[in-house]
This record gives structure tokens, sequence and C-alpha cells, in this order.
């Protein structure tokens, strides 16, 4: 299966609105998002069906200039439906202070496994400020992807270790930008200052390409076929070694080498001892909320 070419969705056609009132706009006959975040609300979208395994991506353009506390998430997640043992797959961007870059934050839960984040932290060869740059995941029954612009950054492969941490229940996407005064930048030490507001997140080419799911059963509607297809995307050797470059250039925080969080690392862990040496004394616990709080009932 080729993830080139894929067909992209208009908003009517893949989405709802969750909250933000008028903070979501729909531009180019629905073909762009731009949700925005204000000292009144945040705002977000999501799937309308939830999906088991496929791919799924959108190209997002950041808020510029003065975007500290700033949090806009790109994610999948089934929260609603499994609320104590949900999977969770994510993109976070993080805000700065002027002069200061954006960071993306990527993330993995399962099975209600929230108490073992698994996150890691990466800087950026571009400036996500100054035009749209692709974001997309890969889930299937054996590996998860995340790539940038088409290139891999991260694949966490199915094991036996991880058990029933690998998520493996249907997942809806979501889209949302929210304070994230209290933890997104320095630790929570900048905040969000309205007087730059409305912060907007741009989102368009929305692909949402998978084996939907009935949500009352759960039953599948991608036949075998279909659902095996995903797991036939591998990354290559070429592949595999850009995505090993960009790691040791721009990842900033892996939580295999967390020592203050893991006293020992979680088991899937495999360790790298120039990258734990280059790595330990930076890292800082970076977890987060996808929603404002306040509008975390509208989900």
């Amino acid at each position: 299966m080729s993830l080139q070419g894929l067909p992209t969705l208009s908003f009517e056609e893949g989405y709802t609105q969750l909250f933000g009132d008028n903070n979501l706009m729909l531009l180019r006959d629905g073909k762009t998002v731009h949700i925005s975040l204000d000292k009144r609300t945040g705002a977000g979208f999501a799937s309308q069906d939830l999906y088991l395994h496929g791919f799924f991506s959108a190209s997002i353009k950041l808020p510029a200039d003065y975007a500290a506390g700033v949090v806009v998430a790109f994610y999948m997640s089934n929260g609603d439906v499994f609320e104590k043992t949900h999977d969770e797959l994510d993109f976070e961007f993080l805000g700065n202070v002027r002069g200061r870059e954006w960071r993306v934050q990527t993330n993995v839960y399962g099975n209600g496994s929230t108490g073992v984040g698994r996150e890691e932290r990466y800087g950026l060869w571009f400036d996500p400020t100054e035009d749209f740059h692709h974001y997309s995941i890969l889930w299937s029954h054996d590996r998860i992807i995340f790539y940038i612009d088409e290139v891999p950054i991260r694949e966490v492969v199915r094991t036996q270790v991880m058990g029933g941490d690998f998520p493996s229940k249907p997942m809806s996407l979501y889209a949302t930008i929210w304070d994230g005064s209290n933890w997104a930048t320095s630790g929570g030490r900048y905040k969000v200052n309205y007087k730059y507001a409305p912060y907007v997140a741009e989102f368009a080419n929305l692909i949402l390409h998978g084996c939907s799911v009935d949500p009352t059963d759960h039953s599948s509607t991608c036949d075998k076929f279909d659902a095996n297809r995903y797991n036939t995307i591998k990354i290559s050797s070429d592949q595999r070694s850009v995505m090993e470059n960009y790691r040791r250039k721009y990842m900033t925080y892996s939580y295999c080498y967390d020592g203050v969080r893991y006293a020992k690392p979680p088991p899937e862990c495999s360790i790298d001892h120039h990258e734990a040496e280059r790595l330990q004394g930076r890292h800082r616990r970076g977890r987060g909320r996808h929603r404002n709080p306040q509008d975390a009932a509208a989900i």
C-alpha cells in the first residue's frame, strides 16, 4: 500500500466540531479549518467515525509570534468510550516565547496506562509557523509510525513486553488548541499572553484513511485484506537511516532515558548509551492534556 496520493476530505465529509463556537472557521469549501484560542475558549474538532488502524494525516500551520503556553494537538483517542482503559496516539505542539522555536511531542498510551507516559520531544528543521507541513500517524496491528513531511520520526513496534499498553481499541481523530500555561513552556514558567490572541492553528489536506468501526458493537467495516494492508507498511532501510539521523539531531527528550520518572526504564526500551549520555540531564516531564479543562465535557 502506498501512502502517496491518498484522498483528502472536506470538514463536512469526515469531521464534527467539538467545542469553541466561532473559534472554528471553515475556508476553501471546508478543505481548510482554522481553530483559535482566545481568552474565552479554545477550539477543537474530531472525526465522525471511530477507526481501528489506518493512516491519519493533516497539513498544519502553527500560530506565529509569541505563543508560550499554547498547545496545539493532533491525536487519536478513545477516552470518551473507554474512560478507564483508553488508548491514545499524540502529536502535541508546544508554543514558546518570541524568538524560540515551537517543539513537537509524540506520545503513546494503551489500555489506560497513563501512569507510563511514553513521551518523546523534538525540535524541527523548519519554522512550523511559516507554512503548512504534514504530520501523519500510521497505526496498524503491528506498529505505529509518526511522520513529519513523509519523514518517519518515531516507530513503536508491538511486542510481547508492551502487552496491553500497545493501543488496540478503536479511536477517533482529534485536533484541538488550548491553554497549557501550567506546563507547556519551561514547565509552566511562561504563560499564554492573551495580548497576542487570537492564536490561530490552520489545518488542511485532511486524510482519514482507515478501517472505520460500528460504534455500537465495534465491528469493522474493513474486510481482512483491507485490515491487513496497513501491516504491509514498513520503514525501508533508507527511511530508517533518515529517521535515526533526525532523532540524533533533533530529539531532546525520551521517556526511556528519564531516570527521575523511571528508576528502571520501561521494558520495551532499548537503551543506547551514547543517546543516554546526550539526553540525560535535559529531561523534564512533559505530559499534558489535549483540551482546555473547562471544555472537557464537550467531548
